[in-house]
């Protein structure tokens, strides 16, 4: 069984402008996020992502970025205090 937290609320974010496809992200990865087509590495999955943050502590490249567990916490809360459905806004961050 794979791993689900809130859809849309994971800090993960990906550049594949300045990934060298090494696949480091795919082998530290726990829940299978991150996959490799035609030799280009991808996020196949963010929702699966549970903020652990080995993609980021072991890209070579800083192409990863994620705010190791507080997506899902900070989504349920700001979604609780302004009465919405949870979203942190966070999945569609491009690279920096």
């Amino acid at each position: 069984m794979k791993l689900r937290y809130l859809k849309n609320v994971v800090t993960l974010s990906f550049c594949s402008q300045t990934c060298m496809n090494c696949g480091v992200c795919m082998d530290v990865c726990p829940q299978g996020v991150f996959d490799q087509k035609d030799g280009n590495v991808f996020v196949a999955d963010r929702d699966a992502c549970m903020e652990c943050g080995a993609c980021q502590r072991n890209c070579p490249f800083g192409a990863v970025t994620v705010r190791a567990g507080v997506g899902c916490a900070q989504a349920i809360l700001q979604g609780a205090i302004r009465g919405k459905e949870p979203n942190c806004g966070s999945s569609d961050r491009g690279c920096s």
